[in-house]
């Protein structure tokens, strides 16, 4: 017959065998959240850059501004590589940059295009564990006519 007194501190050893899994599950938890939102946020902030573009037209340093003013300063949000211009022809599987003032093969007048990029670096809490990339980056386009 067991005395309570041969089973004491068993579940501290247990507990001390299974707590660094545990925090290790806790940190890859926190990092992929803490990735994701940083995504969000560069993603929200190319957006804005384009929503820019669309009213006002191509204003490089407008959309930049834009750009990093969306997401509040201090964040280290920027738009890098700075905006662009281009004319493409729409088609099935997206678009075909052609020189501005050309025709389409269809004969059709080119659109202009803004194409808008932020990125965001991103320091991992532990590198090892999540390997999530160093610069959070987005991109998007938007036709202006």
């Amino acid at each position: 017959m067991k005395r309570a007194s041969d089973c004491a501190g068993t579940a501290a050893i247990e507990f001390g065998i299974i707590a660094p899994f545990l925090l290790a599950l806790l940190a890859g938890i926190v990092e992929l959240g803490f990735g994701g939102y940083q995504a969000m946020r560069v993603a929200d902030a190319a957006e804005a850059g384009a929503v820019y573009a669309a009213k006002y037209g191509f204003d490089s340093a407008g959309i930049q501004a834009a750009v990093v003013n969306s997401v509040g300063t201090g964040s280290g949000v920027t738009a890098t590589p700075a905006p662009s211009e281009f004319c493409g022809c729409p088609g099935t599987s997206g678009f075909t940059v052609i020189i501005c003032g050309a025709k389409c093969s269809d004969g059709t007048t080119p659109g202009t295009y803004i194409q808008v990029s932020a990125t965001v670096p991103h320091s991992a809490i532990l590198p090892f564990l999540v390997p999530l990339p160093d610069t959070m980056t987005w991109q998007t386009t938007v036709r202006v006519n």
